[in-house]
């Protein structure tokens, strides 16, 4: 639901001032609606008594909405900032405050506002906590009210909202504050060129195909009466109905079809024959000779039309190009998805003053000293100066644990701090980051990677050739053999060999392949990424996160003394239950609900090792041995417990995580947990194998770790603990082996190796930017589909040339016969549909597929 605060209909209210002034209290200069606040003709204006004063409205509709908030309580809304929710204030308004002042700068400025032609300026922002339409109206009633702003607009569907106000007159901060104080939070949406061109693209390719598909529709009322029943239907109707074919084709043909002849026309100046010739050149001898018999028939003479091939050839095309546009621009918005992993702002320790300054990440520089807290993305790589924690590197390593940082060691922008607030001194910033350098990777690799060409597009240029020289010589030969026949018999020639059903072989299957696989959960991004998977030899998997759930899960757990595996694990989750660590989360997740918890005591966290608690007088600590269990000597454990884990299915300590707990420094227990396998990973990998690929696994995780995930799955070739640049080497080694590589991955560091095989397939549920660089994307956790898009890509590649042989057969047939006069035009324009149709309904059969 979108709506403005200048709207001329009272359902959809907006934000009127809420000055005396404004609704036409004592003193106004003039008389504006209490309600919407539009201005009123005395005369006409409508008087009701609410809230104890006379109050005016423009419509019955304005008087019925503020009478029903002032019944129900609502009435406060009228009389200054009011919130649905609870305004964010305190300590945190504080906070957000310090925030909203660097969005004031010129280089945040410049980042999120864009200048409009007539010199305003514009403002997209996210905002979140909107739950009805009343939302939006109270966020545009607070927009109004801001200094500057012309317009507001908020967008219900996609909590989004675009602000147009003076040049250099709203302030961001103000924004954001207005938006605060009625209970909501705001950032801003970053413009992208690039997005605004996308936009337009798809804007402009949508009209020209609704006029092709209301065209399309409309000529084929009139064609097929004629087709059917031409004998029996008067001259003069016929007639009629080729002049309203005519009148209904012209725009298709002008506006439809235009950016194909000017792209044709393009092609030919530069001496290259491309797929838009053979198009253009088809269309617009069809149209030609429609327009040339209509004429001539008006003044006496016959000829047949063929308005209706032109316009159904217009529309399937532009359907195709629509479904290619998608996926194209789908696949294009990698490096721009990285970044935007970034914050826009972060906490930079003042040098002079040791006080924390909130600055714009774009103004750091290496040496500069930020702190960053629990829950926050690194803004910069660098080196902790100050405090412990845990950092996230999932998506730049492919690491599935959080992994224990102090005093010293690296940390890289784009990680996520997990547990407590550290102090990072800067080394690398901007370019040099390296989150920046898997950007850059990805880019090459994209560029450099292998495009497999259409094979229509391969034959197109010989086609049209051939197709050009034939009609010329056929023109000649007529034009001594009967000159009265030299129109006819060349028009029949090239309507009857319009690349039609040689245009849509490959584009037809592709849509009908598409369509198949989106239904079996896999959502094509690229055009030609069915035809790669007919193609592939060898399938590369990452392990976390595609072959494995990415979480872990308590596999055993060991007592060491006289508290039984029950007590432990309840005493262990109480000591988390405050915790967010995916550890925490795990021990969460085995005990039972029904379970008591004990009571805890001066618990605490220790940044890197664990937490500790007192339990009826004695300190308890669960983390690491070193913390939990140092006195732990090797003895032997009382009891294990594997639960529902069978022995053989354990995977080796070096693949495990270790979780100790402890009394006083003697062990209690230990508690093993690991990743968890995807439940239909087995039967994935056994089919791929009966499809005849060889399978590899390649992962960040320790080689220890991944062989014996490869040995459990039957996977025969397996690379562990190797870095991005590594899976891309690995990938470009299969290449030069003349291998076809299917890549599965699914985290940032994945990218680079999808973007270097000839297909590549990512996990949905993965990261954005894995996804963007993917030429398919899983949108189901159901790894099976894999194996069924090698499938359908082979199914696809069999249908596309069974359709380019059945368009080369069927114009080896139809052009000598045209060319020796025994087809006519007419007879061309049907033989001419009905082999785009046939070649349509057998792409049709892969929608079908089992």
């Amino acid at each position: 639901m979108t709506t403005t605060f200048a709207p001329n209909h009272p359902a959809v209210p907006v934000a009127g001032s809420g000055s005396p002034l404004a609704r036409g209290g004592a003193g106004a200069s003039h008389v504006t609606c209490y309600h919407c606040a539009l201005p009123l003709d005395g005369a006409a204006a409508l008087h009701a008594e609410i809230g104890g004063q006379s109050r005016d409205f423009c419509c019955a509709g304005c008087q019925a909405v503020a009478q029903t908030l002032h019944a129900s309580g609502m009435g406060h809304v009228y009389d200054g900032p009011v919130a649905f929710a609870k305004p964010i204030e305190g300590e945190r308004r504080t906070e957000a405050e310090a925030v909203w002042s660097t969005y004031d700068l010129p280089v945040m400025r410049e980042r999120f506002v864009r200048v409009r032609a007539d010199g305003s300026e514009e403002l997209s922002l996210a905002i979140s906590g909107m739950r009805c339409a009343a939302c939006v109206w109270l966020i545009e009633r607070a927009l109004s009210r801001v200094p500057g702003v012309r317009e507001a607009t908020v967008n219900y569907a996609t909590e989004r909202a675009r602000i147009v106000g003076d040049a250099g007159a709203v302030r961001l901060s103000t924004v954001f504050a207005a938006i605060a104080d009625v209970g909501y939070e705001a950032w801003p949406d970053q413009p992208s060129a690039r997005r605004t061109a996308e936009a337009r693209e798809r804007r402009s390719l949508l009209i020209r195909l609704g006029i092709a598909m209301l065209g399309m529709m409309q000529v084929m009322m009139y064609a097929w009466p004629v087709y059917l029943h031409g004998s029996d239907i008067p001259l003069s109707q016929t007639r009629l109905m080729q002049w309203a074919s005519l009148v209904l084709t012209v725009p298709v043909v002008l506006i439809s079809a235009r950016p194909i002849f000017v792209n044709a026309w393009r092609q030919v100046r530069h001496a290259h024959v491309g797929m838009d010739v053979p198009v253009a050149l088809g269309v617009g001898a069809a149209f030609v000779a429609s327009v040339v018999a209509t004429v001539f028939a008006t003044n006496g003479g016959h000829g047949e039309t063929y308005f209706d091939s032109v316009t159904m050839f217009v529309a399937f095309l532009l359907a195709a190009r629509y479904l290619e546009l998608r996926a194209r621009q789908s696949a294009a918005s990698g490096a721009e998805a990285l970044v935007r992993q970034l914050p826009a702002t972060c906490r930079r320790m003042n040098a002079a003053s040791g006080a924390l300054e909130i600055i714009p990440v774009a103004t750091l520089q290496q040496g500069d000293c930020v702190e960053v807290r629990a829950g926050e993305v690194l803004p910069a790589d660098g080196t902790i100066e100050h405090g412990a924690t845990e950092i996230d590197e999932s998506l730049l390593s492919g690491e599935s644990v959080p992994r224990a940082r102090d005093v010293g060691a690296t940390v890289l922008a784009g990680s996520y701090n997990v547990v407590s607030a550290i102090r990072v001194r800067v080394t690398r910033v901007g370019a040099q980051t390296r989150l920046s350098a898997i950007v850059e990777l990805l880019e090459r690799a994209l560029s450099d990677k292998p495009r497999m060409a259409e094979l229509a597009d391969r034959v197109a240029g010989r086609f049209v050739a051939v197709l050009l020289g034939w009609a010329l010589l056929t023109a000649i030969a007529w034009w001594w053999i009967d000159p009265a026949r030299v129109f006819a018999v060349t028009v029949a020639v090239l309507v009857v060999s319009c690349p039609c059903a040689l245009s849509l072989a490959t584009p037809s299957a592709l849509a009908a392949a598409g369509g198949a696989l989106a239904r079996r959960g896999v959502l094509v991004t690229r055009g030609h990424a069915v035809e790669g998977l007919a193609a592939v030899t060898d399938v590369l998997l990452d392990k976390t996160g595609t072959l494995t759930e990415g979480r872990l899960r308590l596999l055993s757990i060991e007592t060491f003394a006289d508290m039984d595996a029950e007590h432990c694990l309840a005493l262990a989750c109480a000591m988390e239950q405050a915790e967010n660590h995916p550890i925490a989360q795990s021990l969460r997740a085995a005990t039972p609900h029904a379970m008591p918890l004990p009571t805890l005591t001066s618990t605490a966290n220790v940044p890197g090792q664990g937490v500790h608690a007192m339990v009826e007088g004695k300190q308890m600590r669960v983390g690491t041995q070193s913390f939990a269990a140092a006195q732990y000597t090797g003895q032997p454990a009382a009891s294990i417990r594997y639960g529902e884990t069978p022995v053989e299915e354990v995977p080796p300590a070096a693949a495990c995580t270790s979780v100790w707990l402890g009394r006083d420094g003697q062990p209690l227990a230990r508690f093993t947990l690991a990743d968890t396998p995807r439940a239909d990973a087995p039967a994935c990998l056994a089919a791929l194998r009966a499809q005849g690929l060889r399978l590899h696994l390649v992962s960040g995780d320790a080689p220890e770790t991944v062989h014996w995930w490869a040995n459990r799955l039957g996977i025969d070739h397996a690379v562990g603990g190797v870095s991005p640049e590594d899976k891309r080497a690995y990938v470009r080694k299969l290449q030069a082996e003349g291998a076809r590589v299917l890549a599965v991955g699914d985290g940032i560091n994945d990218a680079p190796l999808l973007a270097q095989a000839q297909v590549s397939i990512a996990i949905g549920s993965g990261a954005p930017l894995a996804q963007a660089g993917a030429d398919a994307i899983l949108t189901e956790p159901r790894l099976l589909a894999i194996s069924e898009a090698v499938s359908i890509g082979r199914r696809t590649l069999r249908v596309v040339r069974q359709n380019l042989g059945w368009a080369f057969a069927y114009n080896a047939i139809s052009i000598p016969l045209a060319t020796l006069g025994w087809l006519s035009p007419l007879a061309a324009g049907i033989g001419m549909s009905a082999s785009s149709l046939l070649v349509a309904l057998n792409a049709w059969r892969l929608s079908r597929a089992k």
